[in-house]
């Protein structure tokens, strides 16, 4: 049979989980179809889900049509928990992007359709409330075009000569078949959207019940028929806690899964192998046992307690690195909770959603919790209250930083107290933005044995490390061990996780003392629609908040501008614009990652961070004279290392060295 993974995706308030809930009900998979404003939905089964009436958690529910298996998985529609939504993308095998046909293309379904694209998903799109007065079918398409990709084409009827032009257009094989017999067959037309080479435009409305069958019939007629490999393999997407109980949700992307089956990966604690106790599939909130899941299937297993999603099973290579990122940091306040379960708690919630930081800061002795924003610390907030049975308060969020260099550098640590040794010579570069931290070693192991070399780096990736601007995390940088030195009596392994952490600090204030170190905010990708009266009053404010946009554009009777703003900046602009344009205005953001700190200058001085002070991260190397340690400050450490440096050295790792470790 044939068989696919479906994804809903939207904007939130575009019909999403109506539409969902229409696609079941049409397909005799439910009884009746629930609403969102009556909490009754067959997707939404989480009790805040329902009580805020939006997709916070991505779910489940398998239905068969016309001779074809699909699952659908329903994702987030808020832009607070795209994270969730980003890491189901790499489990479909096609997608839905729902459009309201009131609000059009806004700025976040402008980021699904990228996230899309990223991995490469066929996507559908379906115009959604088109049952609503004025409503242009035209208009929207033509929009998609313009905002989207001119791939779009309507394809309410697959038979309709245009279509099949317009799609022979985008392929030389297809045009060869066109030209030849004045149309495209079923195959390579449906080889066309799966090769995203045409993004087909379906138009309803989910809630009136109209245009639910055509879509259901397109998806059956679009679902593949895959040969997977023998070998098993499979992505982790989610995880999830259930009566105390480690739930991994994957898919199966080669061979079978039973129950009972020993599994075995890499961790951030090394290696593991665990046994999955149950395979389960899942319908909403019920599940059933089976025996077995086969390759194309989603299932949820239990037993697994390191896997986190995006991880990898079996034969299946690394996936992408998410784009997405937490922005903001609040203070932690147990109040007459005891930290230790709150703590517990935030690391429960964190194992699930990748995106949730969760940190002590030994400095500080506080708790930080880092997330998207505002809806999703509330969201964090009902649900730390259900498990701890008690409130948790945090204090006023501010904006995460990180830190980077525009420049390579050289790092020296070298840590020997009495009857201890450890040298590194450490290798920093700049990445491009959003390539994370990378870890890789060019040292020749007849200068320090691979164990060593392996230690080193494990400890290098063993914590974030922190820029000598602010004390801010720091990201988009390569680290290269070029060389070291052990003793052969007196080195340990605590030894080379000191050396590391002062070669790795003192290359970043000498980054700093060059003027090479770069702070870094989020910064969010904005679209901005006021009436025109009042263009004027949005422009100057752009202006004010630092942002970069386009001339703003006639939509109907709105002008929208369109740019990036710095996070900062933003605070609570969306509601000063509902207030000056009388409701007529809206603004939609979305995370568009990390560049230059537009006031770097100032946040540095507010901050009044002083590295040398901060001697949990010394830059300074410890050396041995007489019997006796002594300190050698970070400036003056490079001309007293043991081992010679030698230039020629100073490359950055290549893939054709080994060993190379990698960590996002």
């Amino acid at each position: 049979m044939r068989q696919a993974i479906v994804g809903l995706l939207a904007h939130v308030d575009a019909g999403k989980t109506t539409l969902a809930e229409g696609l079941l009900l049409h397909a005799g998979a439910i009884r009746s179809a629930g609403r969102v404003d009556h909490g009754d939905t067959h997707l939404d089964t989480d009790r805040i889900e329902r009580s805020r009436g939006i997709t916070i958690f991505s779910s489940q529910a398998p239905l068969e049509h016309d001779g074809a298996r699909l699952t659908l998985l329903d994702t987030p529609g808020h832009v607070d928990f795209c994270a969730e939504t980003e890491r189901t993308l790499a489990v479909l095998d096609c997608a839905v992007l729902v459009v309201g046909a009131n609000d059009g293309v806004t700025g976040h379904t402008s980021t699904l359709w990228n996230l899309l694209e990223r991995h490469g998903v066929p996507t559908v799109v379906f115009v959604n409330k088109m049952d609503l007065p004025g409503m242009d079918g035209q208009a929207v398409l033509s929009q998609l075009h313009d905002r989207l990709s001119d791939t779009c084409l309507d394809c309410s009827d697959r038979g309709e000569p245009g279509l099949h032009e317009a799609a022979a257009a985008t392929d030389e094989t297809a045009l060869d078949e066109y030209l030849e017999s004045g149309s495209l067959s079923d195959d390579t037309l449906r080889r066309l959207v799966l090769e995203r080479k045409v993004t087909p435009a379906l138009f309803g409305s989910a809630l009136r019940d109209e245009g639910i069958d055509g879509l259901l019939d397109f998806l059956a007629w679009l679902a593949p028929d895959r040969a997977y490999p023998q070998e098993f393999a499979a992505r982790v997407y989610k995880v999830t806690h259930e009566k105390g109980e480690r739930v991994t949700w994957l898919k199966v992307t080669g061979g079978s899964l039973r129950a009972k089956d020993q599994l075995a990966g890499v961790g951030a604690d090394g290696p593991w192998a665990e046994k999955a106790n149950q395979v389960r599939v899942y319908a909403g909130a019920r599940f059933e046992l089976v025996g077995e899941a086969v390759a194309g299937q989603v299932c949820a297993i239990t037993g697994l307690s390191h896997v986190v999603p995006g991880d990898v099973l079996g034969a299946e290579p690394p996936q992408a690195r998410p784009v997405l990122a937490p922005v903001l940091s609040y203070r932690v306040e147990p109040g007459p909770l005891d930290e230790h379960a709150v703590f517990s708690a935030l690391r429960e919630l964190a194992d699930e959603d990748p995106m949730l930081g969760v940190a002590w800061d030994e400095d500080l002795d506080e708790m930080r919790l880092m997330l998207m924003g505002a809806v999703q610390l509330e969201v964090v907030r009902e649900r730390l209250a259900e498990r701890l049975g008690a409130q948790v308060a945090f204090g006023q969020g501010s904006i995460l930083y990180k830190e980077t260099i525009a420049e390579p550098v050289m790092g020296y640590g070298h840590f020997e107290p009495l009857r201890h040794y450890a040298e590194a010579h450490l290798l920093l570069e700049p990445l491009p933005a959003g390539a994370g931290v990378e870890f890789g070693t060019v040292c020749p192991t007849d200068d320090l044995d691979l164990n060593w070399q392996r230690l080193i780096l494990t400890n290098a990736m063993e914590r974030p490390h922190k820029g000598a601007l602010i004390g801010a995390p720091i990201t988009d940088v390569r680290i290269t061990l070029v060389s070291g030195r052990a003793h052969p009596k007196h080195t340990e392994g605590g030894d080379f996780r000191q050396a590391t952490y002062r070669a790795i600090r003192q290359a970043l204030m000498v980054a700093r003392k060059q003027g090479n170190a770069v702070l870094l905010e989020p910064w969010y990708r904005f679209e901005l629609e006021v009436p025109g009266d009042k263009v004027g009053r949005a422009l100057a404010d752009l202006t004010r908040m630092c942002a970069r946009f386009s001339a703003p554009q006639a939509h109907g009777e709105l002008m929208v501008i369109e740019g990036t703003v710095p996070a900062s900046e933003l605070g609570d602009y969306a509601l000063d614009v509902a207030a000056y344009t009388g409701g007529e205005g809206r603004l939609s953001t979305v995370f568009a990652g990390y560049e230059h700190c537009h006031n770097a200058e100032q946040v540095i001085e507010a901050t009044a961070y002083n590295p040398e002070a901060d001697l949990p991260n010394t830059p300074d190397s410890v050396f041995c004279a007489h019997g006796a340690g002594y300190t050698v400050k970070w400036h003056e450490a490079e001309g007293h290392m043991h081992v010679q440096d030698d230039p020629a050295r100073r490359r950055p790792y290549r893939p054709a060295d080994a060993p190379f470790f990698s960590k996002g």
